[in-house]
């Protein structure tokens, strides 16, 4: 299905929404064993336009493309080839970010609740619901006659960055009588309660050890039963990566007025024998020589090297109904020892049940093993989330005295949208922020010395940009509200400059923070060119913006700002940016409620993005840069 403009990119969101919700996996993302036989094959995640196309098969198929020798590899080439895989995935409900945790438990110092003999602990894990429930997640061993238990079975939990996961641990006393009772058959009204203890997940992830040791609990003024210590680490064995540099010469010209325009095909077959892609590269325009950009690929995506891959090498078309120029069956071995050998391989087609071998080859021109970090090595190993916030001040938010307003403070302490933007996103990235002191801004408003500004320091204070936490946010916020005058008009260009200004400062002293910018508006932009030369400007530095709408306004041109459907932001000079850096959704589409929060809408790209901006320019966790 080709999807188009921004009612195709709305309906990708829904899927995304609906497969996440029902972990919908399409099992037909590519092609059946009868269509491998054929020669022209329709590819989704196609955009109507050319150029839209090309980006969303892989890259931006400009004119670099068009030489024949090697393509100049920015800082960010070895990522810029995978952003429609990722879209690709993403749309069909794979989430970009969802780590399962296995956590280790121990405890030291229990209450003993036996006579002639010493407790026989057994630990169970809750996750906090949004309305308090808690949900179990698992449970531990018993552990007979110990007041110190350090419990071998792990609990297996997901973690989401974009929520707030609060855990609640309890551990109990199991009774004699029930030792021979499997674990999860036992009922805990039955057994004597020892204590409980809570943090959010976040919380442990955080710790350079990934461990945190919490206080035992009965109720407030309990003391002296005990602590539980908590240990998380990711459950994938192996984090190696290749890196390769792909090379074909000699293909077939499938295109009448000019040559054609190659781009290739990774996928791993699987037992059944079906194939599931993994990568592909961007499409190089007129070339039958063609030198991609880097492509790298994860033990997870290929297993190992000996699995079959598929390589197939395909003729962009508009249309989506791509030319298949060739395919090779191949293995990372047999790709290592091609780039050892400097040797080629010929592509082949099916014809009438034969294999027809062709004249074009494959090269690989750069074979590399490394390791690919993932977001949790990052941030456990001390980088921090640095969060700043920027709100419309515009009149067309209407007067904050009337309850009509969009900055209507509920007296009542219902919460506006702008208040349920802060807190949402800022409880979830506080806890990547070691001081919690936040930048925080207003734009579009009339300031107290008559002056409408486009970035006033929102605490009012000339010299002092942050305000201290959440709190210091919402204080700063509704102090704001009666000293600012509502004006306009609604510019986006001067928060992302000042925010682009602090994230390159950092940059001279600090390599370990990356900078979160939320923006919340109600209307249209009124710089559009400005906004998109600021956006890709600061596609180059440790930096991503968030935006929320709010109201009932027409958002069209913040969709253009997401980059979501697969094409990069241009600036005004024809520059395209480095990555995608922009998130935006608009707070109607979840007043109705729903499994997925704003939230998750606004963050689920974030860690993908942070991924992003370090591989690209190979910075390393702190504990891999002590290392080497």
């Amino acid at each position: 299905m080709l999807l188009t403009g921004t009612e195709g990119k709305r309906r990708l969101k829904r899927e995304r929404e609906s497969q996440r919700e029902h972990g919908q996996v399409e099992s037909d993302i590519y092609l059946h064993n009868r269509e491998r036989e054929r020669e022209r094959v329709v590819m989704g995640t196609c955009f109507s336009d050319r150029r839209g196309g090309m980006e969303g098969v892989g890259g931006a198929g400009g004119a670099q493309g068009r030489h024949a020798g090697p393509v100049a590899l920015g800082p960010t080439s070895q990522t810029e080839a995978n952003a429609a895989v990722d879209h690709f995935f993403n749309s069909r409900g794979m989430r970009g970010l969802y780590v399962p945790l296995e956590l280790s438990l121990s405890a030291s110092k229990l209450l003993d609740m036996d006579v002639f003999s010493k407790s026989d602990p057994m630990a169970v894990l809750y996750v906090q619901k949004q309305d308090g429930k808690l949900q179990e997640v698992g449970r531990t061993e018993v552990v007979l006659n110990s007041l110190n238990p350090a419990w071998i079975t792990k609990i297996i939990i997901n973690y989401q960055f974009e929520m707030v996961q609060n855990l609640v641990f309890r551990v109990f006393d199991i009774d004699t009588k029930f030792h021979n009772t499997p674990v999860k058959s036992l009922k805990l009204d039955d057994q004597d309660y020892l204590g409980q203890a809570s943090c959010a997940l976040s919380e442990i992830i955080t710790k350079q050890d990934r461990s945190v040791t919490l206080k035992l609990q009965k109720g407030p003024g309990t003391s002296h039963l005990g602590s539980l210590t908590v240990h998380a680490e990711e459950t994938v064995a192996s984090k190696q990566a290749i890196e390769l540099i792909l090379r074909c010469t000699r293909l077939e010209n499938k295109d009448t007025f000019s040559k054609s325009d190659p781009f290739i095909r990774i996928s791993r077959r699987v037992e059944s024998g079906a194939l599931i892609p993994i990568c592909k590269s961007e499409v190089i325009t007129d070339n039958l020589n063609p030198v991609w950009r880097p492509i790298t690929l994860t033990t997870q995506q290929f297993n190992s090297k000996e699995n079959p891959l598929v390589i197939e090498c395909f003729d962009f078309e508009s249309s989506g109904n791509h030319d298949l120029l060739g395919r090779i069956d191949v293995s990372v071995a047999e790709l290592e020892r091609l780039h050892r050998d400097r040797t080629g391989t010929n592509f082949y087609v099916n014809r009438h049940g034969h294999k027809k071998v062709l004249k074009g080859q494959l090269f690989v021109d750069k074979f590399e093993e490394k390791m690919q970090y993932s977001f949790l090595d990052y941030i456990s190993g001390g980088f921090e989330l640095n969060f700043m916030v920027a709100i419309d001040f515009t009149a067309s938010n209407g007067d904050p005295r009337m309850p009509q307003s969009l900055h209507y403070v509920d007296p009542a302490g219902r919460l506006n949208s702008y208040q349920q933007a802060i807190i949402g996103v800022g409880e979830v990235l506080q806890f990547y922020d070691t001081d919690k002191r936040f930048p925080a801004w207003g734009f579009g408003g009339r300031t107290p010395n008559g002056s409408v500004s486009h970035c006033f320091n929102l605490n009012l204070l000339p010299m002092e940009t942050e305000v201290v936490g959440l709190e210091g946010i919402m204080g700063a916020y509704s102090t704001a509200l009666h000293s600012v005058a509502l004006a306009g008009p609604t510019l986006f260009g001067p928060v992302i400059n000042k925010a682009a200004e602090i994230a390159t400062q950092s940059l001279s002293s600090n390599q370990n923070k990356y900078f979160v910018l939320l923006i919340i508006t109600d209307g249209v932009i009124n710089d559009a060119k400005e906004t998109k030369d600021a956006i890709v400007r600061a596609s180059d530095l440790p930096l991503s913006i968030l935006i929320v709408g709010v109201g009932s306004a027409d958002f069209k041109e913040m969709e253009i700002l997401d980059a979501d459907g697969g094409k990069r932001l241009e600036s005004s000079t024809g520059r395209v940016a480095t990555r995608d850096i922009v998130q935006f959704v608009p707070m109607r589409d979840f007043l109705a409620g729903g499994q997925v929060s704003i939230v998750q809408a606004l963050l689920e790209e974030l860690p993908g993005q942070f991924l992003s901006y370090v591989r690209s320019r190979d910075i390393k966790p702190l504990f891999a840069q002590q290392y080497s």
